[in-house]
């Protein structure tokens, strides 16, 4: 008999290898729905889960940063998969430096003790070496240099294509391990919710999104995990 896994991501229409060259998912969001049915309901839930947390379309411009360290916390205590876990923890200290960076960016003093601001190993760390440059991180994130500059120039498309990079390169490395399970399902999921993401982008939306953002007040600056 064969496995429903198997038939369920040999029914994914495979991703294209070059992010910014496509300009639509492969596959609708409908028809993903469809074929995700096959998830049993425990596996269903996960995905639920994962994507509620990550997917930027599924977080609410008026959601603090607390109430996303909260879900986050929340996420992580009913996930039992280490592999998904690491994917999120991830994908949030990833948004993590890019809120700190937001943050200096505007001008705002360094986060206050006891408030919940970020997600992750490197929180301590950036709240101690706020006023370097990039946080005495640029030799384990090169990235972020990068990211302070597309900031500092209000480059919202080109901050855009680094950070999805980012994320894409990365999905594509650890998806190099698994194939026919529920490891390889929640990557595609991913990597079409990034694809998604980009074919949707319009720098205009992007920037009304952060001025939203911004009139919503510098104290609840919720820049961590949009």
């Amino acid at each position: 008999m064969i496995d429903p896994y198997v038939t369920l991501i040999s029914s994914f229409p495979p991703h294209t290898p070059q992010l910014f060259a496509t300009r639509q998912t492969p596959i609708s969001r409908i028809k993903l729905d469809e074929r995700l049915q096959m998830l049993t309901p425990e596996h269903a839930q996960d995905l639920a889960l994962i994507e509620n947390l990550v997917h930027w379309d599924r977080i609410a411009i008026s959601t603090t940063d607390e109430e996303m360290v909260r879900r986050a916390e929340e996420t992580m205590r009913s996930l039992k998969n280490q592999f998904i876990k690491d994917i999120i923890i991830w994908r949030l200290e990833q948004r993590t430096a890019v809120a700190a960076l937001r943050r200096k960016n505007l001008a705002l003093d360094v986060p206050k003790a006891g408030v919940r601001w970020g997600y992750g190993q490197w929180v301590g760390h950036i709240v101690r070496h706020w006023q370097e440059p990039t946080f005495a991180l640029e030799k384990i994130l090169p990235w972020l240099y990068e990211a302070k500059q597309f900031l500092e120039e209000k480059n919202h498309l080109g901050l855009e294509r680094l950070l999805l990079s980012l994320v894409w390169e990365y999905y594509g490395r650890v998806a190099a391990d698994h194939y026919f399970d529920f490891e390889a399902v929640v990557v595609y999921v991913l990597r079409w919710d990034v694809i998604d993401r980009w074919s949707r982008y319009n720098s205009k939306l992007a920037t009304h999104r952060l001025e939203r953002m911004l009139e919503s007040g510098l104290e609840d600056f919720n820049a961590v995990f949009a």
